[in-house]
C-alpha cells in the first residue's frame, strides 16, 4: 500500500480523502509511539529501584510540555491533556511491567 500524498485538512473533497490523511497520520503516531515505548523499556532497565518507576514530577513535566507545545500548534488541552494523561498511565504501568520482568530475570 502506498502512502497518500499529504492534503492539507481545507483541500480535502470529501471524507474519503479525510480518511486517508486521518489513516496516514495514524500510521505515523503508531511508529512515534512504538519509538517511545522503546524508550520506556530503556527506562525500566536503567531504573535501580521499582519505587522510582512513578515520578509525579515527571508527569507534571512531561504535561507542562505539551500544553506548551499543543498551544503553539493549535492542539486544544481538551484533546492533548486527556491523550497524554492516559500515554503516560499507559507507559507507566508497562514500565512496571518490564522493570518486574528485569527483576525475575536477575534473580
Amino acid at each position: 500500500m502506498t502512502e497518500p500524498q499529504i492534503r492539507p485538512p481545507e483541500r480535502c473533497a470529501d471524507m474519503g480523502e479525510v480518511r486517508d490523511q486521518i489513516d496516514r497520520l495514524d500510521r505515523a503516531l503508531v511508529k512515534l509511539l512504538s519509538e517511545r515505548q522503546r524508550y520506556i523499556e530503556r527506562a525500566a532497565e536503567i531504573k535501580p529501584d521499582r519505587s522510582t518507576v512513578r515520578d509525579e514530577a515527571r508527569i507534571a513535566d512531561v504535561l507542562a510540555k505539551v500544553l506548551a507545545e499543543a498551544a503553539n500548534t493549535g492542539l486544544r488541552a481538551q484533546i492533548a491533556e486527556p491523550v497524554w494523561r492516559t500515554l503516560m498511565e499507559s507507559s507507566i504501568a508497562y514500565e512496571f511491567q518490564a522493570f518486574d520482568a528485569k527483576a525475575q530475570r536477575a534473580r
